[in-house]
C-alpha cells in the first residue's frame, strides 16, 4: 500500500479533510467581524453534534429508523441551544428566535451532510470487504480444482506404473509450492506466474509424451509487470483437460504471452474431436467451475480493464485474454 493510499484510509486525516472543507465554505459565507474566528467557533459548537450523531445515532439508521429520527432530531435542537447561548455568552449578543431558526437550520445542514458522508464510507468499505472476501473464496475454489486436475493425471499414470510419475510427482510438488505460499499477495510478479505456467506445461509434456505438439511462447517487457495469481492456468488446465485426440495428426496446444505498450494478450489454443464437440459447453456444469471463477476474478480484479473472448469452431477451442496493467 502507498502512502497515499495510507493517507486516504486514515479516518483521522478523513476527518480534518471534511472539516478542513467545511471551514473553507464558513470562510466565503461569512462577511462580517473576523472571519477566521468566527469559521473555527462554529465549528467547535457543530463537531460535538457531528460526532454523537455519527457515532451514537447513526447505527439505528439501519434498525430503527423512528428511534433515528426522533435522536436525530433531539441531538439537533439540543446543540443548537447550547450553542446559541455560548455564542450569546461570547458575544453578548440578544436573545432573538431567528438565532435559534437560523442555527438550527445550519446544525441540520451539518448533521445531514455528515451522515450522508459516514453511510457512503461505510457502504464502500463494506463492498471492499465483500469483494476481497469474494476473491478469497474464489481462490479456495482454485487451488483444490486445480489439484484434482492434477491428482487425476497422476492416478492415470499410476494405473500403468509409469516411469515417468517421480518426475510428476516433483513437477506437482513445486506447483503447490508456488500456488500455496506465492500466492497470497494480490499481485506477484509476472515472471514468477509464467515461470509457473512453464512448470505445468512441462508436467503435461511428460504425460503426454509425443502425442501433442506444445508451444508455449512470450515476448515484452515481462520482468516488470504484476498479475493476479493463479489467472492464466484455468485456461491452461482446460486445454490440455479437453485435448482432442487426432486420428491423422498430433494434437496441438499452443500458449502464448505478449506485452507490448502496458497491454497483456494471453492466447490459448487446442485441438477439439468430434466428441467434445459433441459434449456439453466446457462453461456449464462442473466441468466449467474454473472458467466460472476466472471471470469472477477478471470482473474483480480488473473491472473495465480486461477483455475475454472464448471461440470454438470444428477443430479449435481459443481462449484470448487482454489486460490493461
Amino acid at each position: 500500500m502507498s502512502k497515499l493510499d495510507s493517507w486516504i484510509d486514515n479516518k483521522v486525516a478523513q476527518n480534518l479533510f471534511v472539516w478542513l472543507f467545511v471551514f473553507l465554505i464558513l470562510l466565503t459565507t461569512i462577511t462580517n467581524g473576523d472571519r477566521v474566528l468566527a469559521a473555527s467557533f462554529i465549528i467547535l459548537l457543530l463537531a460535538p453534534a457531528v460526532y454523537i450523531n455519527n457515532i451514537l445515532i447513526l447505527p439505528y439508521f439501519r434498525k430503527k429508523r423512528f428511534l433515528f429520527f426522533l435522536f436525530f432530531i433531539l441531538n439537533a435542537v439540543i446543540f443548537t441551544i447550547i450553542s446559541v447561548l455560548l455564542i450569546k455568552t461570547f458575544t453578548e449578543q440578544t436573545l432573538e428566535i431567528t438565532m435559534f431558526v437560523n442555527f438550527f437550520g445550519i446544525m441540520i445542514l451539518a448533521l445531514v451532510f455528515a451522515s450522508s458522508i459516514k453511510l457512503a464510507r461505510d457502504s464502500l468499505i463494506r463492498r471492499q470487504q465483500e469483494k476481497e472476501a469474494e476473491l478469497k473464496l474464489l481462490k479456495a475454489q482454485l487451488n483444490p480444482h486445480f489439484l484434482f486436475n492434477t491428482l487425476n493425471n497422476l492416478y492415470g499414470l499410476s494405473v500403468v506404473k509409469s516411469d515417468k510419475l517421480p518426475d510428476l510427482m516433483l513437477k506437482l510438488s513445486d506447483l503447490l509450492r508456488y500456488s500455496l505460499y506465492e500466492t497470497k499477495e494480490k499481485l506477484v510478479p509476472l515472471e514468477k506466474e509464467i515461470a509457473y505456467l512453464e512448470n505445468y506445461i512441462s508436467l503435461e509434456k511428460i504425460r503426454l509424451e509425443d502425442k501433442t505438439d506444445i508451444q508455449f511462447t512470450k515476448s515484452g517487457d515481462l520482468s516488470s509487470k504484476k498479475i493476479a495469481p493463479m489467472l492464466f492456468i484455468v485456461f491452461v488446465e482446460n486445454a490440455f483437460k479437453h485435448l482432442g485426440v487426432l486420428e491423422t495428426e498430433k494434437s496441438k496446444v499452443v500458449i502464448a504471452i505478449k506485452e507490448k505498450e502496458n497491454t497483456l494478450t494471453f492466447i490459448c489454443k487446442n485441438t477439439l474431436d468430434a466428441i467434445h464437440l459433441n459434449k456439453r459447453n466446457l462453461e456449464e456444469g462442473e466441468s466449467g467451475i474454473g472458467l466460472q471463477n476466472a471471470r469472477k476474478r477478471l470482473s474483480l480484479i480488473y473491472p473495465e480493464k480486461h477483455k475475454l473472448t472464448i471461440e470454438k469452431n470444428d477443430k479449435d477451442y481459443t481462449v484470448q485474454l487482454i489486460l490493461d496493467l
